[in-house]
């Protein structure tokens, strides 16, 4: 049977719709338009046109993308949407796809613009409203077409040394396009533009906020749920089930209730303190089930590391199953999908390649007969963990670094044994103790090491040893989706090296991996 999926979206919300044509960047589109203060949602650009009428968006972004308005199978959409009398705002290709359908020209630029670039403000108005005239702008560009002729009532508002039409209005249909990305870092003053565009332009109010959202997803919790319907939730302690977890606490009380699974590749402590928190000071209904040794053993002599997570997915559903059987009249499971998820299955070109896969309870609703709940999937990370403040759940659970769904087990490069776990699980308390004391913690987006097999000769105590090697890894990121090796000071690398060889049986070699994302990924496995 199909899995029922509950969708918790707010049917009177002012909405900008962001439509999706391919870009690497659309998702900052998205973030940047709520770090406003206004919700916006993405979609498709082959969006249907009635779907597309039944949301009514009070704006419209079009993406960029990779491609040419006069390719072949080039991505455009429908023209009635041009004359909803809503603003819209088209970003790089976005923009050239705008001026085509109206009856302007764009043409293969003869020097493509990548990179940095001075744009000057022609006109300020609209979306430059907050800007000087014949100020200078910095922004990034990244495009090889440009705008040549506009179409009727466009007039030129920004200009670039190599793009005479780097940004273009026509005032009174409250178009605009710009030939540069406001979304990125690299326009520093890219979210004046958004902002103008929302306020100025499109007359929209800051309303919305995680708070305003985990009132909304309550009451639709509430209002989904039967007064004798059972609600089942799979707890890792991340941040993301954890939330979902206390929102449908909120919503339903003890007719919740939370499966946490320990699968013996949990870091030290973890069990503890995850028990702690939830049934202790939010007082959930929480089942413990100890399966170490169930995992362990369809772990033993897996080495691939598609295999471990395949394997791992397999016994926690197996595990999973079991004991959700046992809640009585149990009909929903709360699954924390986020909007990147949901973005990610429903993107331009389809699902990206695969790199590896990732664990979820994705397998159940159709094996266990569950309606699915994802009182997520129209947030991101960071409103996740502004949502979890709202809920007080506390600063060290909201503020963890990502941990993977497969645990420990993907960290530990190699066969699993539970003593090799053991060393792993010394050095990463280590490892965490000493970036934390440094004050380093909340400036990093992921600490963690990877213990390899590969050992290498050493000397301690006049000894020769000959054992494994542990690699540190550190990343700066705002997202995940890429990221750079974090620059920790010198002496803090050292304190944790002489940490580990000293205190940790089993390892007499210390790296620090320094590759960032891509061309690595933040993971080893």
């Amino acid at each position: 049977m199909e899995p029922v999926l509950v969708y918790l979206s707010a049917m009177d919300r002012p909405v900008v719709l962001v439509l999706d044509f391919g870009s690497q960047t659309t998702q900052l589109i998205a973030r940047r338009v709520r770090e406003q203060r206004v919700y916006c949602e993405i979609h498709p650009h082959t969006l249907p046109f009635d779907t597309l009428q039944r949301i009514s968006p009070r704006a419209i972004i079009l993406s960029g993308g990779p491609a040419s308005v006069y390719g072949d199978d080039a991505p455009t959409l429908d023209p009635r949407l041009l004359e909803l009398g809503v603003p819209v705002l088209g970003i790089c290709y976005g923009a050239q796809l705008l001026a085509h359908l109206l009856g302007g020209k764009v043409e293969r630029a003869h020097a493509r613009e990548y990179g940095a670039a001075t744009l000057t403000v022609e006109r300020p108005e609209g979306i430059f409203h907050r800007f000087a005239p014949r100020e200078p702008l910095e922004v990034w560009m990244s495009h090889g077409d440009r705008i040549v002729a506009l179409p009727d009532g466009f007039e030129n508002i920004g200009s670039s040394a190599n793009t005479p039409c780097c940004a273009i209005a026509d005032r009174s249909r409250r178009f605009y396009g710009v030939q540069f990305h406001p979304e990125v870092v690299h326009t520093p003053r890219g979210s004046d533009v958004l902002a103008a565009f929302l306020f100025e332009v499109a007359r929209l109010q800051p309303t919305w906020t995680p708070g305003t959202f985990t009132e909304e997803a309550v009451q639709m919790v509430r209002a989904r749920v039967g007064p004798h319907e059972h609600v089942i939730c799979g707890l890792s302690g991340g941040v993301d089930s954890s939330v979902a977890a206390l929102l449908c606490h909120r919503a339903l009380g003890d007719r919740l209730t939370c499966i946490f699974v320990d699968n013996g590749l949990l870091r030290r402590g973890e069990a503890e303190q995850v028990l702690g928190t939830f049934r202790e000071n939010f007082q959930l209904d929480v089942v413990a089930v100890d399966a170490r040794e169930r995992f362990l053993t369809a772990l033993a002599g897996v080495t691939d590391p598609e295999k471990k997570r395949k394997t791992i997915g397999r016994v926690f559903i197996e595990v999973f199953e079991e004991q959700a059987k046992l809640v009585k009249d149990a009909r929903f499971l709360v699954q924390g999908t986020l909007y990147p998820d949901v973005i990610e299955s429903v993107s331009h070109k389809g699902p990206s390649a695969v790199i590896k896969s990732h664990h979820n309870v994705g397998g159940l609703p159709d094996r266990m007969n569950l309606t699915l709940i994802e009182p997520l999937r129209e947030m991101f990370k960071d409103e996740v963990r502004a949502a979890g403040e709202e809920l007080g759940m506390p600063r060290d659970v909201l503020g963890r670094h990502p941990f993977p769904g497969p645990g420990l087990a993907i960290r530990c490069l190699g066969e699993l044994t539970e003593g090799r776990l053991e060393v792993l699980r010394g050095a990463d308390a280590i490892v965490t103790d000493e970036i934390r004391s440094a004050g380093l913690y909340d400036s990093i987006w992921q600490s963690f090491c990877v213990l390899l097999p590969v050992r290498s000769v050493g000397v301690m105590g006049d000894e020769r040893t000959y054992d494994e090697t542990l690699a540190v890894r550190a990343v700066t990121s705002v997202d995940g989706m890429t990221a750079d090796w974090a620059k920790i000071p010198y002496d803090v690398l050292a304190r944790i090296s002489n940490r580990v060889i000293n205190e940790v049986r089993g390892i007499n070699r210390v790296v620090y991996d320094i590759s960032s994302k891509p061309p690595a990924t933040i993971e080893w496995e």
